[in-house]
């Protein structure tokens, strides 16, 4: 009986295998020595994600004819350093979707990046990973949003790769009666050669102050790869209310043989007067930041990164959560790190 359930669920696997085109495995474990000064306090840590983050994921396409066919992607993040998963909460919660795909584009439902998100982390030269990620800079604005890099319950439509360089997405996402889910946005751009240019735009409805619920974003980025140098940049600006968040990323990439030197100047001007009347005005922020890695093989690299963060008035940007950042100190922090990809 157990050799004839053992066949079964064989078969059932064979059955599965040959119905896909293609299915993979893939991954990235990314670890490193990080020091991080936060203000006066100093930590030393094993660190993750300096390069890229660290995942274990799933994905595959199985043909339906016509042209026509459907795909899925599931996405785990985890920390190296301890083996725990990266969100406690989501088990894949990088990104977990299924789609259709044929010559009218792709369409994809379930958690996965929003517009917005790529509309400027597609531009930052460190990918908004480890301690020079421009990510940090992306304020909330006081509000309960969770679609700042990814959101729930999501429904996008991308267009097909063949038409002349343009390209575009639009998403909506079901707030499902929660305050910071419901979300409308897309981004669209040309990317032909060396050059590439996008907009994006989105809006999340979040609990309201003074009968506005609206968080609104808006990105504009690009880059140019002039083959000794690619320059990479972009400006967003989100707002809520009477507050706004303005961030500028000018950033360049070095190829050095196998290696790949880094750096970019980032610069967050906050405006405006929150609901208690408190002056945003003076907390600005500004990073440097520059790194080089070199590639052991196509899938295993070494990498450095020294990244110093400036705060003003009550800012509170750090390279790293931990230790406490106090109100306008300075963040400083150093990797040295190893990422294999598979």
């Amino acid at each position: 009986m157990k050799k004839f359930a053992t066949l079964a669920v064989l078969a059932a696997i064979s059955a599965t295998a040959a119905a896909q085109s293609q299915v993979t495995l893939f991954g990235v474990v990314d670890a490193n020595a990080r020091y991080v000064k936060n203000g006066d306090q100093k930590l030393k840590s094993l660190g993750t994600n300096g390069a890229n983050s660290s995942r274990l994921g799933f994905r595959g396409v199985e043909d339906l004819g016509d042209g026509l066919k459907a795909g899925f992607w599931l996405e785990s993040g985890f920390n190296p350093d301890t083996g725990s998963q990266s969100d406690a909460a989501r088990f894949f919660n990088r990104r977990s979707t299924v789609s259709l795909l044929g010559n009218f584009g792709e369409v994809r439902l379930g958690r996965d990046f929003s517009p917005t998100y790529t509309g400027y982390s597609d531009y930052d030269v460190f990918g908004d990973n480890g301690v020079a990620a421009a990510g940090k800079f992306d304020s909330s604005l006081g509000t309960v949003r969770d679609t700042g890099t990814r959101a729930d319950n999501q429904i996008s439509y991308f267009t097909p790769g063949n038409l002349g360089g343009f390209y575009g997405r639009a998403s909506v996402a079901a707030g499902e009666g929660v305050a910071g889910k419901k979300y409308i946005g897309g981004r669209g751009g040309f990317a032909a050669g060396p050059f590439d240019v996008s907009v994006a735009y989105g809006q999340t409805t979040v609990a309201p102050v003074n009968g506005d619920d609206k968080f609104k974003t808006v990105d504009l980025g690009g880059s140019y790869d002039f083959g000794v140098v690619k320059a990479s940049g972009y400006y967003t600006q989100s707002k809520f209310g009477n507050l706004k968040q303005a961030v500028y990323n000018l950033g360049a990439t070095v190829p050095l043989g196998q290696g790949l030197l880094r750096a970019s100047y980032i610069h967050a001007n906050a405006t405006g007067t929150t609901a208690l009347g408190v002056d945003t005005n003076p907390n600005d922020a500004s990073q440097i930041a520059i790194g080089y890695m070199y590639n052991l093989s196509k899938r295993t690299a070494v990498y450095t990164t020294v990244a110093r963060v400036n705060n003003k008035g009550s800012a509170t940007y750090a390279v790293a959560s931990t230790p406490t950042l106090l109100a306008g100190q300075k963040s400083t922090g150093v990797e040295l790190g190893i990422r294999h990809s598979f």
